[in-house]
């Protein structure tokens, strides 16, 4: 048995397979330690990957050279683009996954990679010496020499499962859970918080009534989440709508007592944006009815998810309040909803390269950072683990600017700003994200990802031949078009029909012609695959708005590229603020840009640290 590895993952969720696929990729030798093979890349709450701001994340770790995305469109049973009727800015794409399959790929892609040994084991110390990570020891004994370690841990630490007064000791879905890291994190200088999260009932598809229901079914023509991905996968199953009524809210209502949410038996905080039932009624006490839907978890199962009925209701409860809903008037629950108790750590202790401070060698990534969701954790492992693997070859770290992604802006909210309950990526919190679109996210990303060896030969041909295909039909913008040859489409469009000749680039840039019109009316352009039109389409109609974002992200340069040293002790400097100085030396910015982000610290303090530093720059 081999003993001494470049890397260790501990845990296997969708953080620890992004951080060690890098690792692996990056031509080190990784260990992936995880408490159960079963458990890989488990999909424990909702059955689906991508959704509003999530499907952006994903599509730009698959740029950059991950795996989620191309293990999502293998095992897609139904696919949507939300957000469709507005700007390309905003929209994302979703996909119902079939849990087993997704589960059984990634195990297989993980089983197949060179430089990567999965092995089931528990991690119980983090062994450090001189400021450096140097081994893992396992509850079983096991000790395993390494120069880097990530922690993804997800929702495991000391975790609890909550059913009304029931309490266990316990992972998701029954798993075990991870009691023992937790001590060793702490002793290494951590901050260990609490937060909770939790997952609805699932209910036996022979048991819901849908023929009363409302359908919701899959879109054919949108993209998916890789770039790699050749044949787009079928629609294959149908969702259902159904809603709560002021029956189910009566019942909920009238048994708060029994919530452990509001009984006080739940102290850690919970996720704002995905709050259990309960909590929506409370909160939005002038709804008489919330959506939910029902969403089949896989095609070997007859357990069906039900979306938006998250709960920590007695099971009896949850009996009736399941039984309150139209179309689930007979249904019969296979597995109780359920919160979750976790530790998890303080992400203002980590650099915006996932690195802990005190620590070299040492990464986390996931929902032990503070964060909720799958695309998250994904975002941050291919992170931690791409900085790993350069710890390791003595390299400089890489760290991606908030105009560059939104895996950027998602690292550097956590690192700088910190969170105080689940964190989840929305596309508001991108202030940059007219740049930062699914349909461009391997023209923003895939060189970096070529640059830092982890992107295939392969991947990187397919984004060359993309590249090329851009600039072949941007010569193509020039062709102008006669009047009367316009006339057919214009007309069916509702556009005005020009009285002279259009170019291409023209013709795009009406706000009711879209890149598929041009292809149906002139075939000759059908050559070029629909991803680039749609671009160009998309450059052109925003050419405007994204000429004045430029000018902001210009700005905001000169900041983030004044560099600041981890050594630098705020406290000596004057006219800095107290709070200013005691959060700046709390978080130890890497540039001006992150420090004038950091809460407390005002426009007026950059100002002092920006005279500061030239003062510096002068005397050197």
């Amino acid at each position: 048995m081999n003993t001494k590895y470049d890397a260790i993952v501990i845990g296997s969720g969708h953080a620890g397979c992004e951080a060690v696929l890098a690792l692996a990729r990056m031509g080190h030798q990784t260990l992936l330690l995880t408490m159960n093979l079963d458990s890989i890349a488990f999909l424990a709450c909702n059955p689906s990957i991508g959704g509003t701001a999530k499907g952006h994340l994903v599509c730009e770790i698959d740029a950059l050279g991950g795996e989620i995305g191309i293990n999502a469109d293998k095992t897609t049973i139904q696919r949507r683009m939300l957000n469709s009727s507005k700007g390309p800015a905003v929209q994302s794409l979703r996909a119902q996954a079939d849990k087993v399959a997704y589960h059984t790929t990634m195990k297989q892609t993980l089983e197949n990679t060179p430089n990567l040994f999965v092995k089931q084991g528990e991690a119980k110390d983090i062994v450090v010496k001189d400021g450096k990570v140097v081994a893992v020891k396992t509850v079983q004994g096991d000790t395993f020499e390494t120069q880097a370690v990530v922690v993804c841990t997800g929702v495991y630490l000391k975790s609890d499962i909550i059913i009304g007064k029931c309490r266990l000791n316990s992972g998701p879905n029954g798993f075990a859970p991870a009691n023992y890291l937790t001590k060793s994190l702490a002793k290494l200088g951590l901050t260990i918080r609490r937060f909770k999260t939790g997952t609805p009932v699932r209910v036996h598809a022979d048991t819901i009534n849908y023929d009363i229901l409302e359908e919701q079914c899959g879109e054919d023509n949108i993209q998916t989440f890789s770039f790699m991905t050749k044949k787009a996968p079928k629609n294959v199953i149908k969702c259902y709508l159904t809603y709560t009524n002021e029956q189910t809210h009566k019942l909920i209502l009238d048994n708060l007592d029994q919530a452990p949410m509001y009984n006080g038996d739940i102290k850690s905080e919970g996720p704002r944006y995905c709050p259990s039932i309960e909590s929506k009624v409370v909160r939005f006490s002038d709804k008489n009815q919330h959506q939910l839907f029902l969403e089949p978890e896989a095609m070997s199962t007859k357990e069906v998810y039900i979306q938006g009925f998250s709960t920590s209701m007695p099971t009896y409860l949850q009996d009736q309040m399941v039984h309150s809903v139209k179309g689930l008037e007979n249904a019969h629950i296979m597995r109780d909803a359920y919160a979750i108790e976790y530790d998890c750590i303080d992400s203002l202790q980590l650099y915006p390269t996932l690195q802990y401070k005190n620590v070299n060698g040492l990464y986390f990534a996931g929902q032990i950072n503070g964060t909720s969701g799958y695309e998250e954790a994904a975002a941050q492992g291919i992170i931690a683990g791409i900085n790993a693997a350069l710890y390791i070859q003595g390299k400089e770290p890489f760290i991606l600017k908030r105009n560059e992604a939104y895996i950027g802006v998602l690292i550097d909210d956590l690192t700088t700003k910190g969170t105080n309950e689940p964190y989840r990526m929305m596309t508001s919190r991108a202030e940059f994200r007219l740049q930062l679109r699914q349909d461009n996210a391997d023209l923003r990303l895939t060189q970096k990802g070529h640059d830092i060896g982890l992107v295939s030969k392969q991947r990187y041909a397919v984004f060359k031949k993309r590249i090329k295909q851009i600039e072949e039909f941007k010569k193509e913008l020039k062709t102008i078009i006669s009047p009367k040859k316009l006339e057919a489409m214009f007309a069916e469009k509702g556009e005005s029909i020009p009285k002279v000749g259009l170019t291409i680039k023209d013709i795009l840039k009406r706000s009711q012609i879209y890149s598929e019109d041009l292809v149906k009316y002139f075939p000759e352009y059908a050559k070029y695959p629909a991803n680039v039109i749609k671009e160009i389409e998309i450059e052109l109609k925003y050419e405007g708005y994204l000429a004045k974002q430029n000018i902001q992200i210009e700005q905001s340069r000169k900041q983030e590229n004044t560099t600041l040293s981890v050594e630098l002790d705020y406290s000596k400097i004057k006219g800095l603020r107290m709070e200013a100085r005691q959060k700046l030396n709390a978080v130890k910015p890497l540039s001006l840009g992150q420090a004038s982000r950091i809460s407390g610290v005002s426009p007026a303090d950059i100002a002092v640290l920006t005279v500061y530093l030239k003062t510096l720059n002068k005397n050197n």
